[in-house]
This record gives C-alpha cells, structure tokens and sequence, in this order.
C-alpha cells in the first residue's frame, strides 16, 4: 500500500512539475505563410525545435498566414512575435519603399534562413541562351504584383529588357507550367526555393536551357539591390542539369519586433543555431541554413539580442 502511495505520489509531483514547467514557458507567436508553401511546415519545425530545445523557456506556436507582406505587418504591430519574410520584402516594408505606403520601423532581423534562387529557364528550341536573348519572346514574369515580377522588373533593365521588347505573361507557377508544357511561352522567371515541383514537372517531359545570371551585370544588380546574393542552382537539381547554374538569390530571413527583450532574441537565435539537426529532421530546408549564412543579404539592422549571439560566433563584426 505503501509503495502504490508512493508511486501516486510521485506521479502527482511529475504532472504538477510539468504545469508548472509549461506556466513558465515565454509563449511565442512564429508567423510563416499559407498552408501549402514552404513557410508554414518549416514554421512548425522551427517552432517544435524551439520549444523542446529552450529548456522549458519557450513555447512556439506556427501561424498560418498571408506571407511575407502580412508577417511584416503583423511584427510591426506585435500581433506576432516573430515571423519569417522574404528580405526584399522585409527591406521595401523597413524603407516604406512600394508595395508598402509607409515605413515599418519597429521589425529587426534575427537571421538569413535560406535562398529562394531565381530560376530563368528557357525551352531548348526558342534559341534562348542569355537573357537579352529574350528580347521579342513571351516570358512569364510571375503573378502580377508578386515578388516574383518585382525580382523581373528589377533585373530585366540591366540586361536591356523591359515590358515593351518582351512579352511579359503574368501568370503563377502551375499555370506558367502548363502553358511551358503546352509551347505557349518560351520561358520564365521563378523565385523560388529548389527544387520547384513545377521545373520538376517541367523537366521531365521535355529538355529545357537554364539560362545563368552572373558576371558584371550580375554585379551591377547586386550593388543597386543589395538584398540580392550571388548564388547557384546546385546541380543536379532538376533533370538534365547537370552543373550548377550561376543566379541570383533572395532569402527567408527570421524577424521579430523590436521589442522583443534582448534576452528572449538571444536564446531564440542561439537555440536555432545550436540545432539545426533537428530543424532539418523536421523540414529539409532546414538542412540549408547555416550560421556563417546567417547575415547574406540581410539590409534591415539585427534585433540586438539575435546580433549579440551573431558577434560571438564571428558571423557580424
């Protein structure tokens, strides 16, 4: 009788430690983006690495939303605590620079996640080998408005393109895939992370050429966007490409309000730095982030707290 006492007791004392425990935890709100992106399910893989690996400080809740323009509003107003963006968007919104009519200036950077390569990509038999070599073609730029037709309308003048000597088509990805499939366009830019189900889908019915974005006209859009990172392709990432592609990249990068107490924005970089193991278990994107990335591309200043661990690990000066 007295070992089953026992036993009740010790069980009462687990599951009042356990209230307790998850009493004191800070509970954190992680905006990401829709359920069918990429945003929402590494969320929830960063937010479950967060909360087991805080020793209790944390607990992390993933939430569903519009992306990037909505997370830097809802940061900037802290009906979130944190969220991730993509960094033009971030440094457009910081800058009240458009689609954003004012500035918000309450959002600081934690940390570059990982890149979201632009993708151009053209049917073998329309002759495209550079893109300049676009003039006088149907190119699908992108949902009107998208990030993905700023990142065109940002490069396209280095290479002496504009709306007037191509034909921009607006369309999403899957649509611009089946009009690709269908030889209703000659080619496309996506912003996206790899491998894009859409060029995989793409690339195994029929042969296509990546066209490469690099050398001084690559440079000369850097140095006016500087949001914008030299990258490749990794090869072999679609079928029948065989080397990686030299591009551009822009990059999902963690932010959080201001206001965040330093501490709070400390332990949270640290303990996403310290297991990123588990972040990739969870979603494979967490497999590129990388603490000697954790500044690429980032032109929003750093939350103190996420910058004190960054400064101790080498990462900023």
């Amino acid at each position: 009788m007295k070992n089953v006492l026992g036993l009740l007791l010790t069980g009462a004392l687990i599951l009042a430690s356990a209230t307790a425990f998850a009493a004191d935890a800070k509970r954190l709100t992680l905006a990401t983006g829709g359920t069918s992106g990429v945003y929402f399910p590494l969320g929830g893989a960063i937010g479950q690495v967060l909360s087991n690996k805080s020793d209790g400080a944390f607990a992390i809740t993933a939430q569903a939303t519009g992306a990037s323009g909505e997370n830097m509003r809802l940061v900037e107003s802290g009906d979130v605590d944190f969220a991730i963006v993509q960094n033009d968007v971030a440094d457009a919104a910081f800058n009240g620079n458009a689609p954003f009519r004012s500035k918000l200036g309450n959002v600081r950077a934690i940390a570059r996640l990982y890149p979201e390569y632009i993708h151009v990509v053209a049917s073998k038999d329309s002759g495209v080998k550079n893109l300049e070599d676009f003039k006088g073609k149907k190119i699908s730029v992108g949902a009107r408005g998208s990030g993905n037709e700023v990142n065109c309308r940002q490069i396209f003048d280095f290479y002496g393109l504009d709306y007037k000597n191509v034909e921009p088509i607006f369309l999403p990805y899957g649509e611009t895939a089946d009009q690709f499939k269908d030889r209703q366009v000659d080619g496309f830019v996506f912003s996206i992370g790899t491998p894009s189900p859409a060029i995989q889908d793409i690339t195994t019915t029929q042969e296509v050429v990546f066209v490469p974005l690099e050398g001084a006209k690559a440079d000369q859009v850097i140095a006016k966007f500087p949001y914008l990172v030299k990258d490749a392709i990794p090869a072999k990432t679609y079928k029948g490409q065989e080397n990686a592609v030299p591009t551009l990249s822009v990059q999902a990068i963690l932010v959080a309000n201001k206001d965040m107490p330093d501490d709070v924005a400390y332990a949270l970089t640290k303990t996403l730095f310290e297991n990123l193991g588990d972040v990739a278990k969870g979603h494979n994107k967490g497999a590129e982030i990388f603490l000697d990335k954790a500044a690429d591309g980032v032109t929003i200043p750093f939350h103190p707290g996420a910058a004190k661990y960054l400064k101790e690990k080498g990462v900023l000066k």
